[in-house]
């Protein structure tokens, strides 16, 4: 039975809210919470971008949702050692309920720390030497390591949950889907690609999944809020992995219509287009889909009506 998300956006959230919405997410009845971890919105016109791991200290607190990231990057902005501290401590937190969900990142979040950014394929040399690290680290002992792009040097995580912390590694592709095969204990997917996730299904572990929804009792205005804030999405991972900044987003999506963001993005008050997009997830044997609700102002119009309807009839969905 699939699971159902709820999504803390960082890029289009204030800090607090992303908290108070987390715990409202837990009362109406989502199963787990995900949440994102950037250092810039996509585009101006979102506002936010709080640090998630402070986010996620004060949620663990405050519901007692399963939690993850959707997803960090422990190749620039973070140095791999951290990451498996930050998970540590979060697994100790929400007393085993945290699952650390990694991928190779963007240009957009990671070209703050003035390191440059590599190209594709160094980036997942990268990603496979800072997972090995990770995971080497999570296992307990002391780690030292002269690798081609980190060093670790007798290091060890005092504070570790009994229960171990699940690594779920993002793939897009053939590479990234191999690396997440050798290395993760569940599988993040940006498309519901039945043939990128077989070999997760096969072996009964965990695929998460991501879907935007853009709620409001006006379609025209949910059409409108969704390209406003959601068209930088309409261009792919490839593209999306290599700009720098949210004016080059907003470039970028200048010819994208609110009528090609709508076709993507279920938009207004109609539970079954919702419901219709969630199953190709479910078909294509995603185990975990999380739902994000565009724009801020208007989680709480997104709780009624998920409580009221949406997740009913999910709930209905799942049985069937």
């Amino acid at each position: 039975m699939t699971q159902i998300g709820y999504t803390m956006m960082c890029e289009q959230t204030p800090a607090r809210q992303l908290v108070a919405d987390v715990a409202t997410a837990e009362e109406i009845g989502f199963d787990y919470a995900v949440i994102s971890d950037h250092y810039f919105p996509w585009l101006e016109e979102m506002g936010h971008s709080p640090y998630a791991w402070s986010v996620l200290g004060a949620a663990s607190q405050a519901t007692r949702l399963p939690l993850m990231t959707y997803v960090t990057c422990p190749i620039m902005r973070y140095h791999p050692a951290v990451v498996a501290q930050k998970a540590a401590t979060m697994g100790v937190l929400t007393e085993g309920r945290f699952t650390l969900g990694l991928g190779a990142g963007e240009n957009l979040n990671e070209h703050g720390v003035g390191q440059g950014w590599p190209t594709v394929d160094t980036r997942h040399e990268m990603f496979a030497e800072a997972l090995r690290i990770i995971r080497d680290l999570l296992d307990g002992g002391y780690v030292t390591r002269r690798g081609e792009f980190f060093d670790v040097d007798s290091a060890k995580l005092y504070d570790r949950p009994p229960e171990g912390v699940p690594l779920a590694v993002a793939a897009s592709g053939e590479r990234s889907a191999a690396l997440a095969a050798e290395y993760g204990d569940a599988l993040v997917a940006v498309e519901p690609d039945a043939d990128l996730v077989r070999g997760f299904v096969e072996q009964q572990k965990p695929v998460y999944g991501q879907l935007p929804i853009c709620f409001d009792v006006n379609r025209e205005a949910a059409v409108e809020r969704a390209h406003r804030l959601w068209r930088w999405a309409m261009a792919g991972w490839k593209v999306m992995a290599e700009l720098p900044a949210p004016v080059n987003f907003a470039a970028s999506a200048e010819s994208v219509r609110p009528e090609d963001v709508a076709a993507k993005v279920p938009c207004g008050p109609d539970v079954e287009a919702v419901v219709e997009a969630v199953r190709a997830y479910v078909d294509a044997g995603f185990t975990h889909l999380a739902l994000v609700q565009i724009g801020h102002e208007h989680q709480d119009a997104f709780f009624a009506w998920s409580e009221k309807e949406l997740l009913p009839a999910l709930r209905d969905t799942r049985a069937s």
